[in-house]
């Protein structure tokens, strides 16, 4: 009979019965046993997208030439063409709000969402940032929907199992395990995404994109966004979007923005490495050296000012600016931050408020019109607006060449140029613009700064 209890005993416990009512596993010895559980708490929430989008093509009779293909990439007759494209997204509150990829979704005519259960609705993009490679949709008339609960991608730490649910080269809904293989990483160009990422080994395949990274416990820790490979096949180095700048994301797409609006530091700064360590007699190289400083920006409000190093934002530590600016923006416009500096010896802290680029003064932005040589020209007094929509330096001043269209495009105009003169004259208002624009001169002459160069346009008309 001892024997026979025993038995029962281990059975129990290698061989739990199987029940419906099984949950997301709680304990270290649960997890073990099988991912099971979290795959049926997430994945009904993972969605498939599939997003159509009307792009120009050109028809050149030099198309498959491997010599003239090039050169006369220009030549031949605009053509649309629809363009087909794939993806995943994640179904995060039960009124039909999905986070996806921009570069999944982004510039779509036509987006179609499959679910889990193979119901499938239309949708409409309501917010896109192409800097953090998010989009968020909301489906039509969609009920009765599976959730993701948004984890705190701050406590996320490296060596966490993590699973990626996705639908990898249109085969299906999959599920891939891995762990975080690292954070912070910043740096790299991801798609069309530039900023802060969690890494993973979990495979990640084309598909995958805007697909859920989730814990152990079923919640979003980052959308899947790429992955860094020379073949096209996952090598186990892949990135996803934390999970607080996702709900960030969100929280503005509800509020009724169509653009995700950053809160505005007005700084520019660098990551303290062993060289720069050294010379601010740090033990060790951490924390970021402001360089400039913008006369309104929040952080010179607090009294920071340039050469101070940033060394943590509300409690985390920071080591390079795009990793600042994350924590900035995961907590949104209208927070406040803390920041713990060094100034020399001195450890010092200070509370910023976080605010929007402010549109002032007024930015009287111009577009030439009529008979000039610059028509399609379109232009705009710099201020911290204009600095963070076209990603100026926080010291830029002047008129900043906002597009470039019909007679301005041959001139040699790029937008972000900044305007210095036309034809010898000094420009110091939009105003001047139009008015040295009208000349009727057949020979012209354009100064502008072009980063951080001066440059000399001459054509003649």
């Amino acid at each position: 009979m001892r024997l026979l209890v025993m038995l029962a005993i281990v059975c129990a416990a290698f061989f739990p019965a199987a029940s419906s009512s099984q949950s997301v596993p709680d304990s270290l010895g649960q997890m073990q046993l099988s991912f099971a559980p979290v795959v049926r708490h997430a994945a009904p929430a993972v969605v498939n997208i599939y997003a159509q989008r009307i792009v120009a093509q050109r028809q050149s009779p030099f198309a498959d030439d491997p010599f003239f293909g090039d050169l006369f990439r220009n030549f031949g007759q605009v053509t649309p063409r629809v363009q087909d494209s794939l993806g995943s997204g994640v179904i995060v509150s039960d009124d039909g709000i999905v986070v996806s990829n921009f570069h999944v979704v982004g510039n779509a005519t036509e987006i179609r969402v499959v679910l889990n259960d193979r119901r499938e609705y239309d949708a409409d993009i309501i917010l896109t940032d192409e800097e953090s490679d998010l989009a968020v949709l909301k489906l039509r008339n969609a009920t009765d929907l599976a959730v993701l609960e948004f984890a705190d991608s701050d406590h996320v730490e490296v060596g966490e199992l993590v699973l990626a649910i996705g639908n990898p080269f249109g085969v299906g809904q999959t599920v891939s395990s891995g762990i975080i293989s690292g954070l912070a990483r910043s740096g790299i160009a991801v798609g069309s995404g530039r900023g802060y990422f969690i890494q993973t080994d979990a495979p990640i395949n084309p598909g995958n994109s805007g697909g859920a990274l989730v814990d152990m416990r079923g919640r979003l820790v980052g959308v899947n966004t790429a992955i860094i490979t020379r073949s096209g096949a996952s090598h186990g180095i892949g990135f996803a979007i934390p999970a607080n700048l996702v709900a960030q994301v969100v929280a503005q797409a509800r509020d009724g923005e169509t653009r995700f609006q950053r809160p505005w530091a007005g700084v520019t700064a660098q990551a303290v490495d062993a060289t720069l360590a050294e010379a601010f007699d740090q033990r060790i190289p951490e924390g970021v050296i402001l360089l400039e400083l913008h006369p309104d920006s929040p952080l010179a409000d607090a009294g920071l000012t340039r050469g101070d190093i940033v060394l943590n934002v509300d409690g985390a530590a920071v080591n390079s600016a795009p990793e600042m600016m994350f924590r900035l923006a995961s907590r949104g416009i209208g927070a406040t931050s803390e920041l713990v500096y060094r100034r020399g010896d001195d450890l010092r802290m200070a509370q910023i408020d976080l605010i929007s680029p402010p549109d002032t003064p007024d930015r009287m932005a111009r577009r030439v019109e009529g008979r000039s040589a610059l028509r399609g020209l379109s232009v705009a007094r710099i201020n911290p607006a204009v600095i963070a929509e076209f990603n100026l330096p926080p010291n830029a001043e002047g008129i900043l060449v906002t597009s470039v269209q019909d007679f301005a495009a041959r001139t040699g105009l790029r937008t972000g140029d900044i305007l210095l003169a036309i034809n010898g004259e000094d420009l110091r208002s939009t105003d001047d613009v139009l008015r040295q624009s009208a000349s009727q001169s057949r020979n012209w002459h354009i100064d502008v700064l072009r980063d951080g160069r001066r440059v000399s346009l001459r054509f003649r008309i």
